[in-house]
């Protein structure tokens, strides 16, 4: 069938032939599409990402520096719209409060807030050539290869595939060696590696001893494990008398501004807080590309709340989402079975510890979803007790699971009032909410008074010794004091033995009625933090795929909310009668705010929508004889290879509808008709 002239597309509503047309309308909007034909490729994958330019190491041409990685066009473009989309679903639906604070901080920031004692990673060193090796990665890289040649050498798992060694990277893990293990060891082994991230450094170590844990590059045993601090010191002024340090977190920025955001926020709680931007730890042995590096960008929010009242009031919104959770005491029983469970449930039965906490577990499942993480690769393990950091009372990570393992994508912590307690201690500036209270509380308790005439000639330079000895002491105590002066005397002892009497005319102690109005307390935080580097790569790993029939001509199926580029403008030939159309097609699309190029190479129209599909460019849009003669358009669907025809201006109306989510294909197939690949010309 031969694709209609213009003249036709409106009267075709009226013929016999419209029954034809809507079943194929119906076959165009669900041809089939096989994602898993092929394995994935990890050296096809990197490949094409460097090929592309998504990223590459930065400072290449020196040689480069183990984990900096400078972002090309369309990873930068991509990691936007990550951004974006961040923006909207959280600042913008949660009504967020957003600021920009300082990179470099002044060591007393961090001394206070303890990450200049506790920042740190355990390394080990090889005793021969002193190669440093983070000491959990270590043991975990070495134990997980030893289970995946016990798999090899009993025929649970298939050969991996040969790479050209010359394209070989050195891997973050240590080769797997077909070596079957005792099935108690392998047991063993497995108990290890699901509560790793509990062990101190000491023990470690000690793992290494007992499993005999080397260098996988060399086969050189380690020394010791040592913490190794991961800030970046550095000093601010041209004198170096002001010592300082890149941030490791944009946290601190929020807490030492948390009196002005609070008045913003007219003095109630709960609010939040939220700041994306860059961040620095030096990473011990950065090895896994962007899942591991020196600086990278985050996302941060923090939760202020009331310690009394951590309910959420939306909730209910979230209550009935799944989630994969992996809780410490299945942890700690050696095992990494999955729990899946409504996030009400959890929390409910004290597995999530509040709602607030529950409600962003969810909220953070609902946007990686959105953005295109496999839901099947996705789980939450909740934080054993040894690595909890050090202002946490209860934290869960978002893992999500690519070529590398398990990787920690975002944490969500309850930091409990640990920060604004420590940096109001350290400043004295009140970082406390005020609130007004409904109804105020009255209460009777005892107060000492004293006499300070009397008081001051009897006792002196002591007065204040006394004073503050009275002061301490509770209400128990002061009924005590209280009948001992009844009875004409009271005697009262210091620190250092030394005793005081004192008498009705020196201290009486009555009890009084207090009203009190306002209650003031130090909020808990809520602390939900997106590394946006590594959930670019895990969202790029999970989107690629290679065409069934050929799987060099590889695939990133990118969700359209955060495809770099959304429409690819090709234009058949080159010739000048097409400038006009091209130029037409890529204003409007511009217009109606859509991102999109323009390629008029040289080569085949199959190589040029191949060389955008792996771009993750959702749409294209053909320009041929038949548009100039006809204005007419063809519309082609990334992962079908669907193509649809109508009307430039129609066109260019459902294209936009489905950038902007207001339709689906299978809409737009219901609207267009399907092109057989025959151009309508005269």
């Amino acid at each position: 069938m031969r694709a209609r002239p213009l003249h036709l597309f409106r009267s075709w509503a009226f013929t016999p032939s419209r029954i034809h047309v809507r079943w194929k309308h119906l076959d165009m909007a669900n041809l089939p599409v096989n994602k898993t034909a092929h394995a994935f490729d990890k050296a096809r994958f990197e490949a094409m990402l460097n090929r592309r330019f998504f990223y590459a190491p930065a400072f290449e041409i020196y040689g480069g520096v183990a984990g900096l990685y400078d972002y090309g066009p369309p990873g930068s473009s991509l990691q936007s719209n990550i951004i974006a989309e961040w923006r909207k679903h959280f600042i913008v639906e949660e009504h967020m409060l957003e600021v920009d604070t300082t990179i470099m901080t002044p060591a007393p920031v961090f001394e206070t807030s303890g990450h200049v004692a506790r920042f740190a990673d355990w390394m080990v060193k090889d005793t021969k050539n002193g190669e440093v090796l983070r000491a959990d990665h270590l043991v975990g890289g070495v134990l997980e290869a030893r289970l995946a040649g016990d798999k090899e050498a009993r025929g649970l798992a298939a050969q991996p595939q040969k790479e050209d060694d010359k394209k070989r990277k050195k891997k973050d893990k240590a080769k797997a060696v077909a070596v079957k293990l005792d099935d108690a060891v392998v047991t063993e082994y497995e108990t290890i590696l699901a509560q790793l991230d509990n062990y101190s450094g000491p023990e470690l170590g000690e793992l290494c001893k007992k499993y005999d844990i080397r260098n996988p590059d060399t086969g050189n045993e380690v020394s010791e494990p040592v913490q190794f601090n991961l800030m970046f010191a550095s000093s601010i002024g041209p004198t170096g008398q002001h010592p300082g340090f890149l941030r490791p977190e944009t946290a601190q920025g929020h807490f030492l501004n948390f009196s002005r955001l609070l008045e913003f926020n007219n003095g109630r709680v709960p609010f939040a807080s939220a700041q994306i931007g860059r961040s620095f730890r030096n990473e011990i042995s950065p090895r896994a590309g962007l899942l591991r590096v020196r600086e990278f960008t985050m996302a941060e929010i923090e939760h202020y709340v009331d310690p009394e009242d951590k309910k959420h009031e939306r909730f209910e919104d979230v209550r009935d989402v799944e989630l994969d959770l992996l809780d410490r005491h299945t942890q700690s029983a050696g095992s990494t079975k999955l729990t899946r469970m409504k996030i009400g449930d959890a929390v409910d039965k004290g597995i999530v510890a509040n709602e607030t906490l529950g409600y962003f577990l969810a909220r953070i499942h609902q946007f990686l979803m959105k953005i295109g993480i496999n839901p099947a690769r996705l789980r939450f393990r909740q934080h054993m007790g040894n690595e909890m950091a050090h202002y946490a009372t209860d934290c869960w990570d978002a893992e999500i699971q690519n070529s590398y393992g398990w990787t920690e994508c975002v944490g969500c912590a309850d930091r409990a009032a640990y920060d604004l307690s420590v940096h109001m201690a350290k400043t004295g500036h009140p970082l406390v909410v005020r609130q007004a209270l409904k109804e105020p509380i009255v209460t009777e308790k005892l107060v000492a008074e004293f006499n300070k005439k009397n008081f001051g000639k009897t006792f002196g330079k002591d007065s204040a010794v006394i004073q503050t000895i009275i002061g301490g002491m509770d209400e128990a105590l002061l009924a005590k004091l209280q009948g001992e002066l009844a009875q004409g005397s009271t005697t009262i002892t210091s620190s250092d033995g030394r005793e005081f009497t004192l008498t009705p005319d020196l201290l009486t102690i009555e009890k009084k009625t207090f009203k009190q109005s306002i209650r003031e307390f130090t909020p808990n935080v809520i602390e939900p933090s997106f590394g946006l580097g590594r959930i670019l790569y895990v969202l790029l790993e999970h989107s690629f795929w290679g065409r069934e029939q050929d799987v060099e001509r590889g695939v990133l199926s990118l969700p359209t909310v955060v495809a770099p580029t959304k429409v690819l403008i090709v234009p058949l030939s080159a010739k000048a009668e097409f400038d006009p159309l091209v130029k037409e097609v890529s204003t409007k699309l511009r217009k109606a705010g859509i991102f999109s190029r323009v390629d008029d190479s040289n080569t085949s129209i199959g190589k040029r929508y191949a060389r955008n599909d792996e771009l993750g460019t959702p749409y294209g849009l053909t320009l041929d004889f038949a548009s100039v003669q006809n204005r007419t358009m063809t519309l082609r669907e990334r992962d079908t290879t669907g193509q649809l025809i109508g009307p430039i201006d129609e066109v260019i109306d459902i294209v936009t509808g489905l950038v902007n989510g207001t339709i689906d294909w299978a809409e737009a197939c219901q609207r267009l008709l399907a092109y057989d690949g025959v151009q309508a010309v005269e």
